[in-house]
């Protein structure tokens, strides 16, 4: 008699205290914040995928294909992303079959990791799956997961109503339209929020390959003409408007430092034009786009959007995966971090005017102490971003806690933010969080530290408050 597949089960006090005595107040916490709307003021989902409405293609293209936490590790473990429809455009079925396959097949590979969580949480909560995937399950749970979305109640905007997502923002380049956001403002039909980032990067550095193009670009989009220096800052202003008018409350840069300079007009505008002409060398390029994030400062000061920072990661660190798939798929590596000699110039300028707010991520956790908690239990325009990409883990955010509350409080840190491209993601990953943080303030009151009231009160600010706070909202 054949023996049946192991069940896939989420407990109901999953990462809450094992103690017993903690977990009773942990709960009460939890269930305090457990259904309050989800903020998510940074993240990667495509706005037209709301606007448009169409129903997801099939299981892999939602929960496999675009959260580079999943197709990382396959990858680690020999699988390569082609086999998982990484940048391969819409896939047919066979081909989200064989990627959804080699998910099941490989799922030991993901014991103990966030991206199993959150799997896990979004198979048995979201689409009723009960069976522990493996390569024997892999096509049944591919059916279960398929009938749910062709149903009316998974299409994007049901599923953004019953996630509970009050505000979504999205991440935007400084030359997009910004239509599909138009889009869902005019449509009388929908209720939700979904608002802008402005992202710059590409238009910042010098040093990047198509640096030029880029800004011929914005230009363009600006209707400015960005030959010289002069036109370039006026080309910026002019799009960053345009995001504000469409909703944006923040600016995203991430660089491979946060190091802050300022040139001068004369000398900014010498490089630039070196740079136009590609004779900048590259010490050059480097200052110059460390003169343009004290620059983006100065525009947050005047236009008061809030400026997020989250350096040190090496972009593309596989060439040839660069090459073949594109950016964003798997291989962007940390590197160490340094905040306070990098803006302390930024800092001296701004960093009391009350116009300006910085929200600082890191994926280095030796400077949440040293620097980031320090900085932010000063300056009233830091905040301390919550843990961001390869942090955003269980683990990783108990020591956040521990490094940081000390010294900053929690009212300076921004609340969650999930970071992420896979749209079914966002409830589970603010869950984690919440439960997360119930569990870090029930120690909290088991310790005599903090009243239970105040742990309330403060579990709530955490959801609800703080990133409202940080981000504007």
């Amino acid at each position: 008699m054949p023996t049946a597949p192991p069940t896939l089960h989420v407990h109901p006090d999953r990462l809450l205290p094992p103690e017993p005595h903690l977990r009773d107040i942990a709960r009460r916490l939890y269930d305090a914040v457990r259904h309050l709307p989800i903020i998510s003021p940074h993240g990667h989902v495509d706005a037209a995928v709301l606007a448009d409405d169409l129903p997801f293609d099939d299981p892999a293209s939602l929960l496999v294909s675009p959260d580079h936490y999943v197709t990382r590790l396959l990858h680690a473990q020999g699988v390569p992303l082609s086999e998982l429809g990484v940048g391969a455009g819409r896939l047919d079925e066979q081909q989200a079959r064989r990627a959804w396959r080699h998910l099941c097949t490989h799922w030991a590979a993901f014991r103990g990791t966030a991206a199993r969580y959150w799997l896990e949480c979004q198979l048995h909560e979201i689409f009723g799956v009960t069976t522990r995937p493996s390569a024997e399950t892999a096509d049944d749970i591919y059916d279960i997961v398929a009938a749910r979305l062709a149903e009316d109640t998974f299409r994007p905007r049901a599923l953004f109503g019953q996630f509970g997502i009050e505000v979504l923002a999205t991440t935007d380049d400084p030359c997009a339209d910004l239509g599909a956001h138009a889009t869902l403002e005019a449509d009388p039909q929908w209720g939700g929020r979904v608002i802008p980032t402005f992202r710059p990067d590409r238009h910042l550095e010098p040093a990047r390959p198509g640096w030029g193009q880029a800004v011929t670009e914005l230009g363009e989009a600006a209707g400015i003409d960005t030959g010289d220096y002069a036109g370039y800052l006026a080309a910026l202003e002019a799009r960053r408007a345009h995001f504000i008018e469409h909703g944006a409350t923040s600016s995203d840069h991430s660089h491979l430092d946060v190091r802050a300079e300022s040139l001068g007009t004369r000398e900014a505008a010498r490089l630039y034009a070196a740079a136009l002409a590609g004779t900048a060398t590259p010490a050059e390029a480097t200052a110059f786009r460390r003169h343009m994030t004290m620059e983006m400062a100065r525009m947050s000061v005047e236009d008061g959007l809030v400026m997020t920072l989250h350096p040190a990661v090496r972009r593309n660190h596989h060439a040839p995966t660069s090459a073949r798939f594109g950016s964003d798929t798997g291989h962007d590596i940390p590197v160490r971090a340094e905040f306070t000699r990098a803006l302390q110039p930024l800092l001296e300028r701004y960093g009391t005017h009350p116009n300006l707010q910085l929200v600082l991520f890191t994926t280095d956790e030796s400077v949440y102490s040293r620097e980031l908690a320090p900085l932010a239990g000063f300056y009233p325009s830091v905040f301390v971003g919550a843990p961001w990409w390869f942090l955003d883990a269980p683990e990783a955010i108990h020591r956040f806690r521990s490094a940081v509350t000390e010294t900053a409080g929690f009212t300076r840190t921004s609340g969650f933010i999930d970071d992420t491209r896979a749209f079914c993601s966002i409830p589970v990953r603010h869950d984690m969080s919440r439960r997360l943080d119930s569990g870090w303030l029930a120690r909290l009151v088991a310790d005599h530290r903090l009243a239970e009231d105040e742990a309330l009160e403060t579990i709530t600010e955490l959801v609800s408050v703080n990133p409202r706070r940080a981000f504007r909202l």
